[in-house]
């Protein structure tokens, strides 16, 4: 939604099984007129061949004599503009409370970016409370002829209730994986939905059941593990743990939230690791390693079951009535209600996003349609009317839906959780938070036993994640993908740098801090963060396993402290296991942090040990994904052969293993071309990383600049020369237009770039730029196919009054939305320039980053 055994050649069998502890888990238009809906899947290639070797399951607590006869009830006083409506949830961006007098919407939702009342996404509780009351007395307002039904209100606490500023964040699903712990999930799972109920909020969409198979694909951090059996134990305690046990009473009385299952089927078995992508794997594949969870949160009382963006073998789930009604409802006994993502009806052919009675036939019983619900309510209804959809079918729908909001307590007016005092936050659930972090730590390397730190040290912490909370939390965090957040948005949290600095001073140290590894006096040890970027679905893909491919500022930061002779720690923030082998090669210690979330001291807490340097906690983290030993091996997976992991599943050292494992010179040859994976970074720190360079052109003149950016010219219109950038000497380019007729700068040299997707999405151009002498014509921005250079060109856009505007001699930073080159005519499935500035006049600018941006804050369309 918007809202997927050898160690090294050189070292022995007996190494690795040194380190290893027993596991303790097994092994998200206008109105079409109604249309016929789309044949339902009967192809034995893509339906389900052999129910009966699927698993059997039932749900518990969500049927009984007393709900059933309630339901019952209300529908029958339901007209069918009631029962419909009940099937139909809207984005809280799009829909407002007065909305509900004509549209008796059975459910809202707040997507990754969607604020609450007054507009704000960084808001705290009230605001999230007020908005849940609004909607919740509207949808109960007294109208004629309407049967007054409670709105649920569904959200994305997929790490803690992500979206509200303050709230507990824990580690998300991959570094969870790592505790092998059952019975910390369902902790975490209690906590999250208390602090969901206390913002108002009734439902959380999760767990996650997804089990990925590429650790290419954007939502693999998601993930549990790449092992069902361990998503499998952890599913039911999930799920008991934001809902409680089934049947015991009213969950949001006691604190609780209906859970959502996701996303029903395959979607971390996608095709090459693409999100909302086909699952091409066998029916044995698909019951054997995706559908591991969902019997286990069926047999707990799964009170809702998302169905994924994603195919089987071709056929759009949303659309699989063999799988949703036939297995999942059928074969697994599944008595709650199956939604959809995020407009993943739409995707369904024959359908779009406001018609789709197909999706209907499958089995989805409420219809996540965030932006279109006004159309797709008029034409579910007249499809209705007209046959195409039976009753019968809107009629099991809407049961499952009313059941599901009687067994929540929804029908209670009481909300015991809302705006309580000492939820939100509370110490007990950050030292809950903290405890998961030191549980999921991996040690993947202590070469000369570097940890724990002497707290009596002077240690120097770098890197610019160090003390931004916001870079260790990941995505799915206030937004979308995580990104736009500062220190302050985290009132309560603690970062790594934080953490450290309280653990060592406490012990008589002293601790600096450094985002680029420069100190007045030499450290004992320098502890390094640094890792991926925030983000989130989609934007989280990624062409190959190489952590920052093609532009290793971090690697150089390591090998600058290792040349000075310091020991050097890593802390590594990642939401999956990238091929990182220079980074290892370059630290005495190498930690897999994952997202750790709010609580950074967690981390100090393992590294950091007593004044002797004896040890306050250990390492208890084992992989729960394979670490790959080159960039290719995307798919590693120990239940697939051949198995040859640089790290295998279940790895991770401790202080106490008796024999201290040395992890040798690893092979720093990735297995792919880092160029051909670089399709986001253009410039960045004074260079362009491969395949990209930068060129000067007028006319059919064309003038390469050398990757030193040497003083360059092309016709005498415009030139080129190195600046400083960011405190960094020559980091920054300097272009002089001369006005002797229109010439441009333009990024080129690589293969030409499919960024559709990439446009579909929320991804920016990002140019940090500074104006030092204001334009004196029209500037064209531009990206696209083909070398244009001005107002003719396909995908060109007039940033003239932009710059105009920019204060001289100040640097900025302009996000241009990828759609709005969509939108100005260039074709983004073949772009060969991604960033082109063009004028014929006179103009000096300087450029210090040109890259693709997944913070869609302050995103605009020049002109629009």
């Amino acid at each position: 939604m918007k809202h997927r055994m050898a160690l090294l050649a050189s070292v022995t069998p007996a190494l690795l099984l040194a380190a290893l502890t027993p596991l303790q888990v097994s092994a998200r238009q206008t109105s079409n007129p109604p249309q016929k809906a789309a044949s339902t899947v009967t192809d034995s290639a893509r339906g389900v061949a052999h129910p009966e070797l699927w698993p059997a399951a039932k749900s518990k607590g969500l049927v009984d004599a007393k709900t059933e006869a309630f339901v019952t009830g209300l529908m029958a006083k339901m007209s069918l503009e009631d029962k419909v409506g009940q099937m139909i949830q809207a984005d809280i961006s799009t829909v407002t409370p007065a909305d509900l007098a004509n549209y008796p919407l059975g459910s809202i939702l707040a997507g990754g970016d969607s604020a609450p009342a007054g507009g704000d996404d960084r808001a705290g509780p009230d605001k999230w409370v007020e908005t849940a009351r609004a909607f919740r007395a509207a949808s109960l307002a007294e109208r004629p002829g309407h049967v007054a039904i409670p709105i649920m209100f569904g959200i994305d606490a997929v790490h803690g209730n992500n979206n509200v500023v303050g709230a507990t964040l824990f580690p998300h699903n991959s570094a969870l994986g790592a505790t092998h712990d059952p019975a910390l999930i369902r902790r975490i799972g209690v906590a999250t939905a208390q602090e969901t109920a206390a913002a108002g909020i009734d439902w959380a969409f999760g767990p996650t059941l997804a089990v990925p198979q590429d650790h290419r694909w954007g939502r693999t951090y998601e993930g549990y593990s790449e092992d069902p059996d361990i998503v499998r134990q952890y599913a039911g305690e999930m799920v008991l743990g934001l809902q409680g046990q089934a049947g015991a009473g009213q969950a949001l009385q006691r604190g609780h939230v209906a859970a959502s299952a996701k996303h029903f089927l395959g979607d971390g078995g996608t095709t090459n690791g693409v999100d909302q992508g086909d699952a091409d794997v066998s029916e044995q594949d698909l019951i054997r390693i995706h559908a591991a969870g969902y019997p286990a949160a069926v047999d707990a009382g799964i009170m809702t079951v998302m169905a994924s963006f994603s195919s089987w073998q071709g056929a759009k789930m949303h659309g699989n009535k063999s799988l949703l009604t036939d297995v999942l409802k059928g074969r697994m006994g599944f008595d709650g209600f199956v939604v959809g993502d995020w407009n993943g009806h739409g995707q369904v052919p024959g359908c779009t996003a406001d018609s789709c009675p197909a999706a209907v036939l499958a089995g989805l019983d409420m219809f996540m349609a965030p932006n279109d619900w006004k159309a797709l309510f008029t034409n579910t209804v007249a499809q209705v009317k007209a046959g195409t959809i039976p009753m019968a079918r809107i009629d099991d729908a809407v049961r499952r839906i009313l059941r599901v909001k009687t067994k929540l307590g929804l029908f209670d007016p009481a909300r015991p959780f809302e705006l309580k005092d000492g939820v939100i936050g509370n110490a007990e659930h950050r030292a809950l938070a903290r405890e998961a972090v030191r549980k999921s730590l991996v040690l993947l390397k202590n070469n000369g036993q570097v940890l724990p730190l002497k707290a009596k040290s002077h240690v120097l912490v770098v890197g610019e994640a160090a003390d931004e909370i916001g870079r260790q939390t990941g995505g799915w965090t206030l937004s979308w993908q995580g990104t736009g957040n500062k220190n302050s948005d985290f009132p309560g949290a603690t970062s790594l740098y934080e953490g450290i600095r309280q653990a060592v001073t406490a012990g008589g140290g002293t601790v600096d801090l450094s985002a680029d590894g420069s100190y007045t006096t030499k450290p004992d040890v320098a502890v390094v963060v640094f890792g991926e970027m925030p983000y989130a679905e989609f934007q989280g893909d990624i062409p190959s396993l190489e952590f920052q491919a093609g532009d290793k500022q971090d690697l150089a930061l390591l090998r600058k402290l290792k040349a000075q002779g310091i020991p050097v720690v890593s802390v590594f923030l990642s939401g999956r296991p990238l091929w990182v082998n220079p980074e290892i090669n370059a630290s005495d210690a190498f930690v897999a942090a994952w997202f750790p979330g709010s609580e950074g001291g967690g981390v100090a807490d393992v590294l950091v040990g007593d004044m002797l340097g004896r040890p306050r906690y250990d390492f208890t983290g084992k992989l729960s994904y394979s670490w790959p030993k080159t960039a290719a091996q995307a798919t590693l997976n120990r239940l697939r052969q051949p198995y040859d992991p640089l790290f295998p599943f279940g790895y991770g050292l401790r202080y106490a293993d008796a024999k201290p494992v040395t992890v040798p010179q690893l092979p720093e040859v990735s297995g792919v071309d880092a160029a051909a994976a670089n399709i986001d970074t253009y410039f960045v720190k004074g260079r362009n990383p491969a395949p990209w360079s930068f060129v000067l052109r007028q006319g059919a003149a064309s003038v390469p600049v050398p990757g030193d950016g040497t003083a360059t010219e092309v016709a005498g219109a415009l030139a080129l020369k190195p600046v400083d950038a960011g405190g960094i000497q020559g980091a920054g380019r300097q272009l002089s237009w001369t006005g002797k007729g229109e010439a441009a700068i333009a990024v080129t040299g690589g293969n030409a770039l499919d960024l559709t997707r990439q446009a579909n999405g929320a991804l920016s151009l990002q140019v940090d730029y500074r104006v030092d002498e204001a334009p004196a014509g029209t500037v064209w921005l531009i990206s696209g196919p083909g070398s244009g250079t001005g107002p003719a060109t396909p995908g060109a856009l007039d940033l003239t009054s932009v710059l105009k505007a920019a204060p001289l001699g100040q640097w900025q930073t302009l996000k241009i939305k990828l759609s709005c080159f969509k939108q100005a005519g260039a074709d983004l499935s073949r772009v060969t320039t991604p960033f082109a500035l063009s004028t014929g006049g006179t103009l000096r600018l300087s450029l210090a980053t040109v890259r693709l941006s997944a913070n869609p804050a302050g995103s605009i369309c020049p002109g629009h």
